[in-house]
Parts: structure tokens; sequence; C-alpha cells
């Protein structure tokens, strides 16, 4: 008989169950597996797909679709996660009651829904200490919601807005003390920071790393945006960036340069794999179209590669 490859469906299969007490031996219709085979099969049996909330941004800002609309679609479609951006709460900036924020926890663990990241919108390259101060205490008063939530990271900005006349290093300063003061507090409540790259203040590999070690905080990482790096090879930056991500956007486009093309999911996810990650893929589709069916489409062709 002719020997077959052994295929990663069916070594999950067979270590599933080894793990209830049957013995795995290679046989003769299998290769003998490698750690390496193992080792694959682990990570990606630890990769698991949630939503980003901003792929309803229209829907959910014009009021024609709630959280708890949000979190029901993701419990029929079987997202295991969801990503609320803090503005997607009625009030923003100001932190909802808890009696909102409990309802929503309430609601995501009966739904068996975990929630990742809140998020928020903070902007630290203005040079004005005062007007930063306010934005760390945007920051601060969501790391307690996030906290209340349940949610085990807050989304911030390095920022954007200011255009005053500053080099990126003297800017990089200021910005990485604000951020390692929000990540002592938010320390102290169980939240990791999540600094996403947004083509903002920071647009490539190297800015990115470059203030990241700045930060040198064990309560940040990066919430890595690939669709982000307007560069010659963004799959080169996401690469580069990939062993700081402690979660991620997936995005249905990526930029070369300034031309958007489809994403290249198998590449994306075996950038994932290679570094190691464990965890959420959160999924984000932007633009024009209906957000049902691009994210029904996206969900589809992310599930494929896994």
């Amino acid at each position: 008989m002719e020997r077959k490859n052994l295929n990663r469906r069916d070594f999950a299969l067979r270590s599933m169950l080894a793990g209830t007490g049957m013995a795995f031996l290679p046989s003769a219709g299998m290769e003998t597996v490698t750690n390496k085979q193992v080792s694959d099969v682990r990570k990606s049996e630890n990769l698991k797909i949630s939503l980003n909330a901003y792929s309803f941004n229209t829907p959910l800002r014009d009021g024609k679709m709630t959280l708890d609309d949000l979190l029901d679609y993701c419990a029929k479609e079987g997202f295991e996660g969801l990503d609320i951006t803090g503005y997607y709460f009625p009030g923003y900036p100001a932190v909802p009651s808890d009696e909102t924020i409990y309802h929503i926890r309430r609601k995501a663990f009966r739904l068996g829904i975990d929630l990742g990241c809140t998020g928020v919108r903070n902007d630290f390259t203005w040079s004005d200490p005062a007007k930063r101060a306010e934005e760390k205490k945007l920051v601060k008063e969501w790391i307690i919601a996030a906290h209340k939530l349940g949610a085990p990271g807050l989304r911030i900005f390095s920022g954007n807005l200011s255009k005053e006349n500053y080099s990126w290093d003297e800017k990089a300063k200021w910005i990485a003390a604000d951020i390692r003061e929000c990540a002592d507090f938010a320390g102290d409540h169980g939240v990791m920071l999540a600094l996403q790259n947004h083509n903002d203040f920071l647009k490539t590999a190297e800015e990115t790393e470059k203030l990241l070690t700045l930060i040198n905080h064990e309560w940040v990482g990066l919430m890595l945006d690939i669709g982000s790096y307007h560069t010659a090879d963004p799959y080169k930056d996401i690469a580069a960036n990939s062993k700081y991500a402690i979660t991620w956007q997936i995005k249905e486009k990526v930029f070369f340069n300034e031309n958007q093309v489809d994403t290249d999911f198998t590449r994306v996810l075996d950038i994932v794999r290679k570094c190691g990650f464990r965890g959420y893929l959160p999924l984000e589709t932007l633009g024009t179209g209906d957000p049902y069916v691009k994210v029904r489409d996206l969900l589809a062709k992310v599930r494929a590669v896994l």
C-alpha cells in the first residue's frame, strides 16, 4: 500500500484520541510525526476568531444596531470573542454606568462570547503637558471600565493630531513616558494596554518597534494592525512586529505603498503561527458595503485558512 502523508487534521484528531487514553503510534499508513508538526498544530489550535465592533460602525452609529444586537450576531455566526471600542457605548468619552457595563458583561458571558479589548481615541502627540494630561485621564478612566467589563485589554493610540514642529524622536520620548504612566495604572487593574499601529504617528515596523522599545513595559504590547502599513512590503512589516503582538486587527485589505489589495490570509496566518501567538484574531472590515455580507465573507476566508 502506498504511504500517505499525515495531514494536519488527521494529526489533530489522533492527538485528541491520544489525550483520552488511546495510544497514538505510527502505523503503516502514516508518516512519523515530527516535533515541528506537533508545535504547528498546537499553535493553530490556540487561535480563535473574534470580531472588532468597528466592522459595524455605520449601523452602530446610526442607532440601527445595539451592542446587544452585535453580541447576538457574534453568537449566531460562531465568533468566539468581541472587541467593543469605547465609543460604541452611549455617552462616550464618558465611561458608561456600571449598570450598562455589567449588562454587556453578563450577556456576553451567557452567550459564551469572550470580551477582548475595548479602546479609546487618545492622542499623546501634543507638546502641551496639560493637554496630554487630559488624554491620560481618558485612558485611565477606560482602564477602569475595561476592568469592570472583564476585558483584559485596552486599545490605545500614539496619536497624530498634533502637527507641531517637533521631531519624531522628540515626540516619541514624551509619548513613551505618557504610555508608561498609563501602563503602571493599567497593571494595578490587571489590564493590558494594546498600542495599535494605525498609520498615524506609527507608520512603519521600524517606528513601531522603536516606540515599544522606549516604552519597555510589561503591561504594554502591540495591537498589530495588518492594514496600516503603507510600505513597499506590508507582510515584511507584519512579520517584523509580530513578536510584540498581544492582539491583532485582521483586515480584508493591505497596502503596498498606497495601492490597496486583497489580503493573503495564508501568508498572514503563517506569520501568526511562526511568531508563536496564541489567542484571539479580531476581524475588522472597512469601507462601503453591507457589513453583514462583508463580515461573513471575511470570516469565511479566515476560517478556510485556519
